[in-house]
């Protein structure tokens, strides 16, 4: 008999059968696991492992590969009853869940990533500050994931201040001025990414989420075959929708070309913009992928 405790982040549950239920969750030390929960849809249970809440859980199962069953003790910290009477934390919460959901394999510890989580969820009721710190989070799990970004300095150059944008080829920075030949196809890089004393404007969220958007759809997504989750884009609406995000012409203008399945300013995103030229060949470096 395999079987061990955790604190965990609960990511969801889908039915199984009449009354049970697989629920999928993210540990520290395990990374993301599933389990059945017998009794999941039960008044008692279903509140307690919603999407977001931190919740004490022990897994048994005859042998470590087997699918097991979850006992959940208790709903340490419940966020998602919190979030559900504020629209946008929701949508956070629920982009947040399933960016992990989605792209993290089974089984595989991703070490700071747990606390970065716990931190971001603990402010989704912080509409001012959120959004910004949900971008850098996403930046550490591209990182954590082997597709982490160089925003430290310049390709070219190799100098580490005025860098202005990323090579989506490489997801290396990259000083404007160095590239002005090709500077309609690299990705925005706002300043309070490379700078902790700048505050970011809408429009720089607008370019973060743009920025790490390219890398989760294009290139960690593509590589597992899924499309980025329905919840980010929901998110990023309720953002643009809410003032919190604003695209200036040049941002519009400079936006990659979506994918069948990923359409506007965020690769994945609702709005409808107008497909653009495919980012052409520049800055050769392999993107610094583990």
């Amino acid at each position: 008999m395999a079987e061990w405790s955790d604190t965990a982040i609960s990511l969801g549950a889908r039915t199984f059968g009449e009354t049970d239920v697989i629920l999928d969750v993210f540990t520290p030390s395990r990374g993301r696991t599933r389990g059945l929960v017998y009794g999941g849809i039960s008044q008692k249970k279903r509140p307690m492992i919603e999407a977001g809440n931190t919740i004490d859980v022990q897994w048994k199962a005859k042998t470590e590969s087997s699918l097991g069953h979850f006992s959940v003790a208790d709903a340490i910290n419940q966020r998602a009853a919190r979030c559900m009477i504020d629209p946008l934390a929701l949508a956070g919460l629920s982009a947040v869940t399933s960016i992990l959901r989605d792209g993290l394999p089974e089984g595989e510890a991703k070490d700071g990533l747990y606390e970065a989580t716990e931190t971001l969820l603990d402010v989704m009721g912080e509409p001012d500050i959120w959004p910004a710190i949900f971008i850098k989070w996403e930046l550490g799990f591209l990182q954590q994931m082997g597709y982490g970004l160089n925003l430290e300095t310049c390709v070219i150059s190799g100098a580490n201040d005025g860098l202005t944008h990323v090579s989506p080829k490489s997801g290396c920075a990259v000083r404007g001025s160095e590239a002005e030949e090709y500077i309609d196809k690299l990705l925005s890089l706002p300043a309070f990414l490379t700078d902790a004393k700048a505050p970011p404007s809408p429009y720089d969220i607008g370019a973060g989420f743009k920025l790490t958007g390219y890398f989760l759809t294009r290139r960690l997504f593509a590589d597992i075959n899924r499309d980025a989750p329905e919840a980010r884009y929901l998110m990023l609406e309720r953002l643009e929708k809410s003032g919190r995000i604003l695209h200036t012409k040049e941002q519009v203008q400079t936006a990659p070309k979506p994918t069948a399945t990923a359409q506007g300013n965020y690769m994945g995103a609702k709005p409808n913009v107008p497909e653009h030229k495919k980012v052409g060949r520049h800055i050769r470096q392999p993107m610094n992928r583990k």
